[in-house]
């Protein structure tokens, strides 16, 4: 065989290759391609995408998609939001804010005095001339992942400001180092390629078929996903927030948006770390002595706050990662009126927490480096709220247990957003001091029968796991207790109150909702009609508390 007809038989051969190659990655696709667009034809599945075109009141708007969440959660477990609708054309004059974040922003124990509604009528009072339309789409249980697709959703959606309260999920939300709801500490591309996976309708039918429907039950759901503060785990998880926050800043201001990022703000006097961990290594002969002097501190911190610090700083030379001893520590120097050593200790406790409800420190640096880096207004939540405390260590005043702020919290956030919005809407007029704490919750009708429903459900809720496992939980019980009973506000006055705010906002669909809500035990006719002008979108069907249809 001579050398010309040699290249003739092997010139071919790297085409083939290539052509092989090609075949082996562009078949499969291109029959996952047809796969997919068959169940969309078909009807099999459902949009994930944030938004679905609805109307409202009979006009064209763009309301909340109940599928949108399924991505993250299990089946049977996803959270919604408070269900809201934006209008389909901006009306002149109006300015548009949308609140991104978890529970704590969406204002649970109820949406109807979170901060943002603190916030958006203290914009109504004071610049009544513009219209404010403030749609939060915080939701329970989600984290940052969740929060950057939302803001994508939002994006043509005509924004002026969208505000970010985040970073108390970042462990047990969706794909976390602590979360029952998804795999776990992935990186950011993992993730998101999981997400849309999920979000395809061929990633729908694997998941309907290949998982068991399961059932929400709260907190006490993680009780088994401990994370300590050193673990491996945590750096990816911190990785994976500084980069959703700043990706989810550039989606806003790529749409024209000014941005608002908050810290946030978590209760460290008054919440005891939910767990505790040893450090690793830990010898035996070392755990004898740390948990006798624990003991001997346990034993005399109420009489003798002298022996019982000494022997809680003896502990903490032997193992000075477990969360509850920096609790214990932190409440012997607030008791001196050390308050500046209990705070640092108070701080260290949440962050050496191994049930991560709250954010910590670290979270909390990543949202001021983060607004700095990409040019956002910051709003220091965290420092807000300190000083407001008589101390300067936040407690059960402004947070009610962990994570979620009173009325008082939520006024004094919106109030520093207030600061950083009204300016730019004086457009260089004198600006307007915002409303007193008491006109905002007269406008809202925050009544006594209110207040006693917000604390009788916390009062509920610190009785199950993991606060039942709190140091200060019979502290929390007897705090919270007084404020369960009964309120002895005359019911007349309650609608006196609830007609004056809906007089003043008769569009306000929360005001009537919580209107009717009060009115069941008393004119459930009266109840239905309210809540019949709550309804978010025509045609979304609305009940009473006993599950009869209103609309």
């Amino acid at each position: 065989m001579n050398a010309d007809t040699e290249k003739t038989e092997t010139a071919p051969r790297p085409r083939r290759r290539l052509f092989s190659i090609l075949a082996a990655v562009l078949i499969p696709v291109a029959i996952l391609v047809i796969v997919e667009v068959s169940l969309r034809v078909a009807d099999v599945g459902f949009t994930t995408s944030l938004l679905t075109p609805c109307t409202v009141r009979g006009t064209p708007a763009s309301c909340y998609n109940l599928f949108f969440a399924t991505p993250y959660f299990p089946a049977g477990m996803v959270q919604t939001p408070r269900l809201y609708s934006i209008p389909k054309t901006k009306a002149p004059g109006t300015y548009r804010i949308f609140v991104l974040g978890e529970s704590a922003a969406m204002g649970d124990p109820d949406s109807a005095y979170g901060f943002s509604r603190y916030l958006e009528f203290m914009l109504r009072e004071r610049f009544p001339a513009m219209k404010f339309e403030v749609v939060n789409t915080g939701s329970v249980a989600i984290n940052s992942h969740v929060v950057l697709r939302i803001a994508e959703g939002l994006a043509d959606q005509k924004p002026d400001l969208f505000i970010i309260y985040s970073g108390n999920n970042e462990v047990v939300g969706p794909y976390g180092p602590g979360t029952m709801l998804t795999s776990v500490g992935m990186s950011t591309p993992m993730v998101r390629g999981s997400t849309f996976f999920r979000s395809t309708r061929i990633g729908q039918l694997v998941t309907r078929l290949g998982t068991k429907k399961r059932e929400w039950h709260g907190m006490e759901m993680f009780m088994d996903q401990q994370v300590p503060a050193n673990s491996p785990l945590m750096t990816q998880a911190y990785a994976n927030y500084d980069r959703n926050l700043r990706d989810t800043i550039a989606v806003a201001q790529a749409a024209g948006a000014k941005v608002i990022v908050s810290t946030v703000a978590t209760n460290v006097k008054d919440c005891a770390p939910f767990a505790s961990m040893h450090r690793k290594n830990l010898h035996p002969d070392e755990l004898r002595q740390w948990s006798g002097l624990m003991q001997r501190g346990s034993d005399v911190d109420a009489t003798n706050w002298v022996e019982a610090l000494e022997a809680y700083q003896a502990a903490a030379a032997i193992d000075d990662e477990f969360a509850e001893l920096e609790f214990r520590i932190a409440r012997i120097f607030w008791a001196r009126a050390d308050y500046k050593s209990a705070r640092e200790h108070f701080l260290r406790a949440r962050d050496l927490d191994t049930l991560r409800f709250r954010a910590d420190s670290r979270i909390n640096e990543i949202n001021r480096s983060g607004a700095a880096a990409k040019g956002a207004s910051l709003v220091d939540a965290e420092k807000v709220l300190s000083d407001a405390s008589p101390d300067g260590i936040i407690g059960s005043d402004l947070i009610y247990e962990h994570v979620h702020m009173t009325p008082e919290g939520n006024y004094l956030l919106a109030k520093a957003m207030y600061a950083q919005i009204a300016p730019g809407l004086a457009q260089g007029a004198q600006t307007p001091e915002p409303p007193s704490e008491a006109d905002c919750e007269r406008l809202l009708a925050l009544t006594g029968f209110d207040r006693w429903r917000l604390v009788n459900d916390m009062f509920g809720r610190l009785q199950k796991p993991p606060f039942t496992n709190q140091l200060n939980h019979s502290e929390q019980l007897f705090r919270f207790a007084w404020g369960a009973q009964p309120p002895n506000e005359n019911p007349n006055d309650t609608v006196a109150q609830y007609q004056w705010a809906i007089a003043r906002n008769p569009d306000d669909q929360m005001l009537h909702l919580r209107f009717g809500g009060f009115l069941v035990r008393y004119n459930r006719a009266a109840a239905a009609e309210q809540i019949g002008m709550a309804q978010p979108w025509d045609g979304y069907p609305m009940f009473l508390p006993d599950g009869t249809r209103v609309r």
